[in-house]
């Protein structure tokens, strides 16, 4: 960034130049650094020592967080961002940036696995909330730990309401599928409220794909971030999807429902992962996952990839299958024309 300059003459005739540091603190504040969002603050803050003071105010950070995502100003929420090492810059800097998709070096022994799970869920339609929740899980309970992680945000009798026109008709559907897919966001930060560090948000931010039901309707946008998953190269473990589902319903001309809203993991196999292997590939992302920024596709692109390697999987097995099929079946002609031959010369 440029240091901001203002050139005076003095008396002599020679130029000197007045440094942004002689602005008055509140007129920066007032007028410039509450109108910056987290990425731009982030780098102004880099630009001089006099401006990182300036910038790593609280009150500017919890503004911030607040309006990105609403759902921490949930009171419980704030109470364990405030003990974050820099309070709110802490919690953006962990929640903001893009996971990368290189395999995570884990140590299992090493890792303590958290009692209890806060998610904090923001979905948002042209940069504007349309649902809004934080949702708190027990992870100790045995149950927990032996069945499929999954998180479910609504009860399958409620309904969130959009305002989101829902568009049924055959003619344009693909057209308002893809303007689903580039105008819903999605936020879903995992925070381990025993630890004073540790939040992560596990979206695409952006949908990997949107999809209409072709029976009932029903329109699925799909979120997912892929992450490593500390099994050996070519392992099923090696890479693992957490996918984020959110379902809407409506009708022609009407208003859409968010009826679903979901959180999963799956490993390159499809299979999905238990409460246990869950704990502890989030963990292992909070202790070591690298962030890095991206320009908003990474997600679709990663999701595309990793779709593609568990097609090749799948047909890597199906051909093995294939392959031990025709072996068992020759190895059944063989023995059963070993025994009629054996039958025919006694």
């Amino acid at each position: 960034m440029k240091t901001i300059t203002s050139t005076t003459v003095d008396q002599g005739g020679y130029a000197s130049n007045e440094t942004i540091s002689t602005v008055h603190p509140d007129i920066l504040h007032s007028h410039i650094l509450t109108r910056l969002d987290g990425p731009s603050l982030a780098a102004l803050a880099c630009s001089s020592s006099h401006l990182h003071a300036l910038s790593s105010e609280e009150n500017l950070w919890q503004n911030i967080c607040s309006s990105t995502w609403p759902s921490v100003n949930h009171p419980r929420l704030q109470k364990i961002i405030s003990a974050f090492p820099s309070g709110h810059r802490s919690f953006f800097s962990d929640a903001f940036p893009f996971l990368d998709l290189q395999p995570l070096k884990l140590n299992v022994n090493s890792l303590t696995l958290p009692t209890e799970l806060i998610s904090a869920v923001d979905i948002s339609y042209r940069n504007k909330i349309i649902y809004t929740k934080v949702e708190e899980m027990e992870t100790s309970s045995s149950w927990f730990l032996c069945s499929p992680f999954r998180v479910d945000l609504l009860d399958p009798k409620d309904s969130a309401p959009t305002p989101i026109k829902y568009f049924g008709g055959s003619n344009k559907v693909d057209t308002w599928l893809k303007h689903l897919e580039e105008n819903l966001t999605l936020s879903w930060i995992v925070i381990d409220p025993s630890r004073k560090k540790a939040a992560v948000n596990m979206s695409s931010r952006r949908a990997v794909s949107v999809k209409r039901h072709w029976l009932t309707g029903d329109v699925q946008v799909r979120f997912g971030m892929v992450m490593g998953g500390g099994g050996r190269r070519g392992s099923s473990r090696e890479l693992v999807e957490c996918g984020v589902v959110v379902t809407c319903v409506g009708k022609e001309g009407g208003e859409m429902h968010v009826r679903e809203v979901s959180m999963v993991m799956e490993d390159m196999e499809g299979k999905g992962l238990n409460g246990k292997d869950s704990l502890v590939i989030l963990e292992g992302v909070m202790e070591n996952g690298r962030r890095k920024k991206g320009n908003g596709n990474e997600g679709k692109e990663r999701y595309e990839e990793f779709g593609e390697r568990k097609r090749e999987r799948k047909e890597r097995r199906q051909r093995k299958e294939r392959a031990l099929d025709l072996v068992c079946i020759s190895i059944g002609v063989a023995g059963f024309v070993t025994f009629w031959s054996a039958m025919l010369f006694r």
